[in-house]
């Protein structure tokens, strides 16, 4: 199952992509795509609903993010070799774990900002994890068991704010805009196994990532329980993965386009514009 939200910023609605790639929307039978829906007796009720029953959304609607509540958006860092090796660092021998700031999660084809002051600014291409079960100190067999679903996510850094400016990686990872998710969130069910899936980015039509989870240092199953002896993991957390090599440089007027692909449903991909704070 695929689920989605659509409409303009603030005033989404909950939807549901069909066999054929349409949204149908679901605003007849819950309010919104947020905590409650995401965990396991939620998603069930929205698995039995028939699409066909749905009404359509109108043709060229945005899509906003897949998620209505995100409380923690909890972010992986050097999660592959290859990436860790590009920046000069050694592989972690646990996982990094930093956040990015909630405002800055948007709709996976809205504009990005390049803040005021940027001078190095990348694209990244993550796989997402959204929680459904929440939880703390989760057992890494049972892990993704708590999983709702999948969706890509654009982990956009400011490595000069990140890297020099003092303190944490979080001041170079939560600008504006610099956190899109979606197109939509596929369920933990139809995805099968998060390790089986190949990332890649675009930017003005050339590819400049191209990878798989399966190189992923530390697992799915991993990442969520690891994080769980920190952090308490709630309904519609965001876990993103950590990116592969070749982080593009960001700069205004270029056009990205980004996705996860598998052999079943997960495909689907971002795209959009980036300009300048002005």
């Amino acid at each position: 199952m695929k689920l989605c939200r659509f409409g303009p910023a603030g005033s989404e609605r909950p939807g549901l992509i069909d066999a054929d790639g349409r949204i149908r929307d679901l605003s007849a039978h819950i309010s919104d795509i947020g905590p409650d829906q995401l965990q396991p007796e939620g998603l069930a009720a929205l698995a039995a609903i028939d699409p066909a029953s749905l009404p359509l959304a109108p043709e060229g609607v945005r899509y906003g993010p897949p998620v209505a509540v995100t409380r923690q958006f909890i972010a992986i860092g050097l999660n592959y070799a290859d990436h860790a090796a590009e920046s000069n660092l050694p592989i972690p021998e646990e996982p990094v774990i930093f956040t990015k700031a909630v405002s800055c999660i948007q709709g996976p084809h809205d504009i990005v900002v390049i803040p005021r002051g940027s001078v190095k600014s990348d694209w990244e291409v993550e796989l997402g994890v959204i929680i459904g079960k929440g939880g703390s100190y989760i057992d890494e067999a049972s892990a993704l068991d708590h999983v709702a679903g999948y969706c890509v996510v654009h982990d956009l850094s400011e490595r000069d704010y990140q890297i020099n400016r003092g303190g944490t990686w979080d001041k170079g990872k939560g600008c504006p805009t610099y956190g899109p998710v979606g197109p939509w969130l596929v369920t933990s069910d139809e995805v099968g196994d998060p390790q089986n899936l190949r990332l890649w980015l675009d930017v003005n039509g050339e590819r400049k990532q191209d990878g798989t989870t399966a190189t992923m240092i530390f697992p799915v199953s991993k990442l969520v329980s690891y994080v769980s002896e920190f952090i308490k993991l709630l309904p519609g957390d965001i876990i993103t993965t950590g990116t592969l090599t070749d982080a593009w440089p960001v700069q205004a007027g270029q056009r990205w386009h980004t996705g996860i692909e598998a052999d079943g449903p997960l495909a689907g991909a971002l795209k959009g514009l980036a300009v300048r704070f002005e």
